[in-house]
């Protein structure tokens, strides 16, 4: 007998949404509604793509937008869609449900870190993206790394792009392991490449529902993105019988096992969980009948102990699993509520962190900020406790991207945006201007930059609007650092694209008019062979009055076994306890005289005096320092920046390091001996041939993550992962493919990408990661002195 299966279409429910679509006028939302999240991946894993087809099942949008038309709601520069990348974060509002997500889309390309730094310094919770075909890239790790960095406590995988040949489901939820991201990813639903099982026989490839293995339904797509949901029979006789899917479908084995799998897994971080399966009656369909209530709290707990990594699956292009991410993004990721402080509370006193700051030609500067404690009001009067000066508000802002809509608050746990300040730079703390707090909430710290170029203004009138564009720009980018070196003027940057963008932003957001000089890489130098210097002593005069400042430490290269803090670009500094001192904005009290002495530390170690060049793996241990009565704190920053100077000075110059990057090239096997000759003949390494899963940055020597007790799904569940490879696609014998990892010098690779392509027939594409700082032989290290002018 044919069975009349009812499926109920989602759409009602956006529809119902559709005549609420409206901007907010005020941010009230309950605290523990909150979601504060950001979609982080490697380049091009569908981040923009996913963020539009929330906003148009949130109803936000009409129809989705498309990067490839350059039509997308958060990629709005023109540089954004003239090259269809994101490269700066873009902070957006959604009402989903009883939730209230604030949804930061971030960039995935490595030279926009400074991006992805400072969303993840203020998210508690982050979606993080895979491509299905290419599995863990590059960039997902050095994301997940700054995740890691900045204790974002909860995550939720997202295996995008399975519509596309060569996606593989299981590859993917392999890769994880292999990458070591997390030792327990755990499946929370599985996809359907298609309702017919004639194209599973075809190995056509495509995504057309998903099995939701928590609240045991069953999800059907349209071609127009809507959806309709179907419950699954909680009995497995029922299951085979039902008519939802074709009796010999090859998803139908597997449902029951990975619904058991995934409730016998969560139960071993649950006792209560574990006693009521205990207390099921035997049977393969004893597991089927427990409730999506008795799971889900338990799905939570763990998920927000890091206990377990939610994965889901789907196609942010064709809007298959949008749902289903949204959904548990406010189910199982954390809210302010979850992650809050001691001193934080909705009634406390006024504390802000500023974690993005940008430029509107009509609106000026405007300040990102999360509320940590209090409620931020407009027209009130804050305090920079980092500059220790004090500023108006004069908006308050819910930002849709480039739309932007006043408020007249933003409470606890908020992120929103503010106008009015005129100082305030990416990191900086604020408090009520009546509070006479010195505390700084940690702030952001931006990569080390790797690349300049000289910026020669037209004439000499068109000096200082320079100048003041770059100043305004480092305010709003932090990874651009700007000096001046024998009066030529130089910008820093992460890359290559990224100094591209700046020279773009310059001339687009500040009609500025100049020339950007060659490119040329950052290096750094070290400490120098000379003797240890003893000066530990500074004179100043104060009020008339002579002062001494006593600072004693230990100036040293770093050991061979010893690790450069990232946060010093590569040095090592240690307080008198001991312990590495974090950076001087970092500091809770910017009062305590080791915050001045890390700030003194800090511009001496930006500066050789031999050189100019940034200063890197030296090792500063100060032990002692004696400051007279009644003299201010801030007396330490200047005397310890002078003995710093000072002994670096009398130790001589010291060896030059060069910027080095790890690739990842795939090619033809036919041209992978010409690609590897220019490696080697541009000082390049080879480190692998072999192997696809091999790590990039440096951990391939460690040992992937076990899958045992996990449930890893079979092959036939993503039919075109195995013939993406096979000559169904080409009636000719398929080229194989092979991957190189290696090691070359950032200063021979600027222009890797023509090279790569005429070596290798236009087929070759790579990934580009940095290896940090290497000593140079002293024939480069002559070269690299006469291209500053040093030698």
């Amino acid at each position: 007998m044919l069975r009349r299966v009812l499926w109920l279409p989602v759409r009602v429910r956006q529809l119902k949404l559709l005549g609420q679509r409206f901007l907010a006028t005020e941010a009230q939302n309950e605290t523990s509604l909150i979601r504060n999240m950001a979609l982080v991946a490697h380049i091009d894993s569908g981040k923009t793509t996913l963020t539009e087809s929330i906003l148009h099942k949130s109803a936000y949008l009409a129809a989705p937008g498309s990067v490839d038309t350059g039509s997308t709601t958060t990629d709005f520069l023109p540089a954004e869609r003239e090259r269809g990348i994101t490269i700066q974060s873009a902070s957006i509002p959604v009402k989903w449900d009883k939730w209230a997500f604030n949804l930061i889309d971030t960039p995935g390309h490595a030279d926009f870190g400074m991006e992805v730094e400072s969303a993840s310094r203020i998210v508690d919770g982050a979606v993080v993206l895979i491509d299905s075909v290419e599995g863990v890239e590059a960039q997902t790790k050095g994301v997940w790394r700054q995740l890691d960095k900045y204790g974002v406590p909860t995550r939720l995988m997202f295996l995008n792009k399975l519509d596309r040949p060569g996606a593989s489901f299981r590859s993917s939820l392999v890769s994880l392991l292999t990458h070591r991201l997390h030792p327990n990813p755990m499946t929370l639903a599985l996809p359907i490449a298609s309702f017919h099982v004639e194209d599973y026989m075809r190995a056509e490839p495509g995504i057309q529902g998903l099995v939701d293995l928590v609240k045991w339904e069953i999800w059907k797509w349209t071609e127009d993105g809507d959806s309709a949901i179907q419950p699954l029979p909680r009995t497995v006789e029922e299951l085979a019988k039902s008519g939802i899917l074709p009796a010999n479908h090859p998803i139908l084995p597997h449902l029951v096992a990975a619904r058991t799998v995934l409730l016998e897994n969560l139960s071993m971080y649950s006792d209560e969980l574990m006693e009521h399966l205990l207390a099921l009656p035997p049977g393969p369909s004893s597991y089927l009948d427990v409730e999506t209530s008795a799971i889900m709290p338990h799905l939570r707990k763990a998920t927000l102990s890091n206990e377990i990594l939610p994965v889901l699956c789907g196609s942010a292009m064709r809007s298959i699993g949008t749902e289903l991410v949204m959904n548990y993004v406010g189910e199982l990721l954390a809210s302010p509520m979850d992650v809050r402080l001691d001193a934080e509370s909705a009634d406390g006193p006024l504390r802000l962190l500023a974690w993005k700051v940008s430029w509107d030609k009509r609106k000026g500067w405007m300040t990102f900020v999360r509320v940590y404690s209090g409620t931020l009001k407009r027209q009130s009067s804050v305090f920079n406790v980092t500059s220790g000066q004090k500023e108006k508000i004069s908006k308050v802002l819910l930002l849709y991207a480039a739309e932007a809509q006043e408020v007249d608050s933003l409470p606890y746990g908020s992120v929103g945006v503010i106008l009015g300040l005129k100082f305030t730079r990416t990191g900086d703390t604020l408090v009520d201007a009546r509070c006479s707090s010195n505390t700084s909430l940690r702030g952001v710290v931006p990569p080390p930059a790797v690349m300049s170029a000289s910026v020669i203004p037209k004439s000499h009138s068109d000096l200082d609007p320079v100048q003041e564009a770059l100043y305004a720009l480092s305010r709003t980018d932090p990874s651009v650092r700007v000096d001046m070196q024998e009066g030529q003027l130089l910008v820093h940057g992460l890359g290559a694209l990224h100094l591209e963008i700046v020279e773009g932003r310059l001339r687009d957001e500040w009609n500025v008019n100049f020339e950007l000089g060659s490119r040329r890489v950052s290096y750094r130098e070290s400490l120098g062979p000379g003797p240890s210097s003893d000066v530990n002593h500074w004179a100043t005069e104060i009020a008339g009055k002579q002062v001494t400042i006593k600072i004693l430490m230990t100036v040293e290269p770093l050991a061979n076994d010893e690790q450069g803090d990232p946060v010093w670009d590569g040095n090592l500094v240690l307080g008198p306890s001991g312990k590495p001192l974090p950076s001087p904005d970092a500091f809770r009290d910017q009062l305590d005289p080791m915050a001045n002495i890390a700030r003194g530390l800090s511009s001496s170690l930006s500066n050789s005096p031999h050189t100019s060049l940034p200063l890197s793996h030296i090792k500063i241990h100060v032990t002692e320092y004696n400051l007279p009565r009644d003299i201010p704190t801030s007396i330490l920053a200047g005397a310890s920046s002078s003995i710093l100077r000072t002994r670096i000075r009398e130790a001589g110059i010291g060896p030059v390091l060069e910027p080095f990057i790890k690739l990842k090239i795939s090619l033809h096997e036919d041209t992978m001996g010409k690609v590897v000759k220019d490696l080697t003949e541009n000082g390049g390494e080879v480190l692998d041939l072999a192997s696809d899963t091999s790590a990039i940055d440096g951990d391939d020597e460690a040992v992937a993550y076990s899958m045992d007790g996990l449930y890893i799904p079979p092959e036939e569940l993503s039919p075109s992962s195995a013939a993406s490879t096979t000559s169904k696609f080409s009636s000719d014998t398929p080229r194989l493919k092979r991957t190189i990892h290696a090691v070359a010098p950032l200063s021979r690779m600027l222009d890797y990408s023509t090279r790569l392509r005429a070596l290798s027939g236009g087929h070759g594409l790579y990934d580009m990661l940095s290896a940090g700082f290497r000593p140079v032989s002293d024939l480069r290290r002559l070269e690299i002195l006469r291209e500053i002018g040093r030698a």
